[in-house]
C-alpha cells in the first residue's frame, strides 16, 4: 500500500462507439480498506471535453482545478472551447512539468471534435505520456480487471445505447473484483447533439 495512487482507490474507463464516446467511473472514496464516501465522482467536464481522474483524491481535486483554470484562460484567449486533441496535449505538458514530483493521478480524456465530429479518447501515465486508443482506455486500481472485461465485451462501431450497456457492464463487473473500487458508478455517453449522464447502482460492500 505504499503506492499513493492506490490509497483512495477508484477506477475509470473510456470507450469509443459509432460517432459517440462514453466515459465512466466508480463513486468510491476510501482510505485503503476503509470506505469514506460513495459520492466521489471522478469525471469532470470542460466544455465538450471530459476528463476522468483516478488516483490520490487530493491530487484529483488539485488537477481538476488546475485544468479548470487553464481551459478558462484558453477560452478567453481563443474565444472557443478547447478541443479534445488540444486538451490531451495540455494534460500531457502539464503533467510533464511536474515530472520530478508528479501528481499521483491517472487521467483519461474523452470527447468529440466539434468540427469533424470524430470520437477521441486517450490515457496518460503519471508524467504525461499519452496513450492514444481507438477502442478503450482504462485507469485506476481495477485496471487489470477492466482490461479483461473490455477485451471480452467491446465491439467496434457500437450505437450509443449499446455503448452504454457495454461500458456499464465492464465497469461494474471489474469493480466487483477490486476491493478498492465500486460503491456505485456514473456513466456519460457523449454524442454530437447531447450528453446523457446516468448513475448506476452497484454493491455497497
Amino acid at each position: 500500500m505504499s503506492d499513493p495512487s492506490s490509497i483512495n482507490g477508484g477506477t475509470a474507463v473510456a470507450m469509443v462507439g459509432k460517432d459517440c464516446v462514453a466515459i465512466a467511473c466508480d463513486m468510491r472514496l476510501g482510505s485503503q480498506s476503509l470506505g469514506v464516501s460513495n459520492n466521489f465522482e471522478k469525471v469532470f467536464n470542460y466544455g465538450h471535453v471530459y476528463l476522468g481522474l483516478t488516483g490520490l483524491a487530493t491530487d484529483v481535486l488539485t488537477v481538476y482545478e488546475d485544468f479548470r483554470m487553464k481551459t478558462n484562460l484558453y477560452k478567453m484567449s481563443e474565444d472557443r472551447d478547447i478541443e479534445p486533441e488540444s486538451f490531451a496535449n495540455l494534460v500531457s505538458s502539464t503533467l510533464y512539468q511536474r515530472r520530478f514530483g508528479p501528481w499521483f493521478v491517472g487521467p483519461l480524456v474523452a470527447g468529440l471534435n466539434s468540427k469533424t465530429g470524430k470520437p477521441f479518447i486517450c490515457g496518460f501515465d503519471f508524467i504525461g505520456c499519452i496513450d492514444f486508443a481507438k477502442d478503450f482506455v482504462v485507469s485506476g486500481t481495477a485496471t487489470d480487471q477492466l482490461y479483461g472485461m473490455c477485451e471480452s465485451l467491446y465491439e467496434p462501431n457500437l450505437e450509443p445505447e449499446d455503448l452504454f450497456e457495454t461500458i456499464s457492464q465492464a465497469l461494474l463487473n471489474a469493480a466487483d473484483r477490486d476491493a478498492l473500487s465500486g460503491w456505485g458508478a456514473v456513466v456519460y455517453v457523449i454524442t454530437k447533439d447531447k450528453v446523457v449522464k446516468r448513475y448506476l447502482k452497484s454493491r455497497q460492500d
